[in-house]
């Protein structure tokens, strides 16, 4: 699938600098344009690999290139006002040969999070293509106003996109590390997932059961909110070469409760070596869908699901892909399920990734929006206490007259 990427803000060009990085390390063609754009000029040069032609800076006249902070309303005023710079900086680039478009923000800082819905709505009135978000949630700790961002530009930006997937910073956050510490890894784990949802039908091996950029749009049609599972393991033996769109053994987790009954019990370490390629897609399925997901939720409220097992053509098999499609058919609410391999002849891992569209139960988004809604109750409650205050600072009953009114 080959995907226009478009970071918009602080966060949302640094992921799209990774999806840029990553492409380029690996040797997969999935990004055939990639445009970072900004509010803040310093935002701009600290990205790594998107080419500085592919720089945008927009609402100079009123940031002055200092961007907007957190203030998501200005973020929208600014992309509506410069839809039309933006707009020709994509038609620039060409996009006769994107299959999609993928917009990256923040949805709990200003710039990504009021700018990418208005974005998004532009891009669908104008192309056939379809526009896909991916949203990044604010960890708790980064306030109540960015949670509060963060609801509002949810609210709006799944209704401007085709589909929106999330992924919640709190969620990978390891106890501890500080967010800038955190920021690397958790960029990588994205474009990890990322990278072979969108590569797998720009695979230069022929699969034996190919997934192509059609597989992709008809798991994500019918809107809402997505979620991306993802398993992977090393295979003994191989040398150190090569790697691309593996990753490391993140994401496995055991099954429990339902999905321990539907995909079974876990080998031992040493009985994995033995696996052969069907058990090992089948148990890496089992553990995308059992451990961390890019939004932790409940997927069996998910409407449609895709499978993908990547790695050494020689490890891979249509009898695993099948298996697992039909235990991930067993588990969610919908009964559209497809799936597909993606050979990666260099790679050292066999990794599967599950995409869960549509899902309904998603508690992080609901504690958002409790969190977003104390917010602006106790903005508008110091707002009022602020004004009642002033007033009687400066009440001089009638003593003092102002120089004009």
């Amino acid at each position: 699938m080959r995907v226009f990427v478009i970071g918009y803000g602080q966060a949302g060009g640094r992921v799209a600098d990774a999806f840029y990085e990553y492409a380029k390390r690996t040797g997969q063609n999935f990004i055939v344009r990639a445009l970072a754009i900004n509010t803040a000029r310093s935002d701009l040069l600290g990205i790594k690999s998107i080419p500085m032609r592919d720089r945008l800076l927009v609402g100079d006249a009123m940031t002055k290139g200092h961007g907007i902070g957190a203030d998501n309303e200005m973020g929208a005023k600014v992309a509506t006002d410069e839809l039309y710079t933006i707009q020709t900086a994509i038609d620039k680039r060409g996009t006769h040969e994107v299959d999609a478009f993928l917009i990256i923000a923040s949805l709990g800082g200003g710039t990504g999070s009021g700018g990418a819905p208005v974005l998004a709505r532009r891009l669908r009135s104008l192309y056939d293509e379809p526009v896909y978000g991916l949203g990044i949630l604010p960890a708790k700790e980064e306030g109540s106003l960015y949670s509060l961002n963060a609801a509002r530009s949810l609210m709006t930006f799944v209704n401007e996109v085709d589909n929106l997937f999330l992924f919640d910073n709190d969620a990978w956050k390891t106890s501890g590390e500080t967010l800038k510490e955190a920021f690397q890894g958790i960029n990588e784990e994205i474009v990890r997932r990322f990278g072979i949802l969108f590569g797998a039908g720009e695979a230069n091996e022929v699969g034996q059961m190919v997934v192509d950029a059609a597989e992709v749009m008809n798991t994500l049609r019918g809107g809402g909110i997505s979620t991306i599972g993802y398993a992977a393991e090393e295979i003994k033996g191989r040398g150190k070469g090569g790697g691309n769109g593996g990753g490391s053994g993140s994401g496995g987790g055991g099954g429990r409760g339902l999905l321990k009954r539907l995909f079974g019990r876990g080998k031992s370490d040493e009985s994995m070596e033995k696996m052969d390629a069907t058990t090992r897609i089948t148990s890496l399925t089992r553990r995308a869908a059992a451990g961390r997901l890019t939004i932790p939720c409940d997927v069996t409220t998910a409407e449609r699901a895709l499978v993908i097992a990547a790695g050494p053509p020689g490890e891979l098999n249509r009898k695993g892909v099948e298996k697992s499609k039909e235990r991930v058919e067993d588990l969610i609410r919908g009964t559209e399920v497809r799936g597909g391999d993606f050979p990666l002849v260099k790679s050292r891992y066999v990794s599967t990734v599950v995409l869960f569209s549509g899902v309904s139960n998603i508690p992080r988004v609901k504690e958002i929006q409790e969190l977003g809604a104390g917010a602006l109750e106790k903005i508008e409650e110091i707002s009022s206490e602020k004004e009642k205050d002033y007033e009687e600072l400066l009440d001089t009953k009638g003593t003092i007259k102002p120089l004009f009114k």
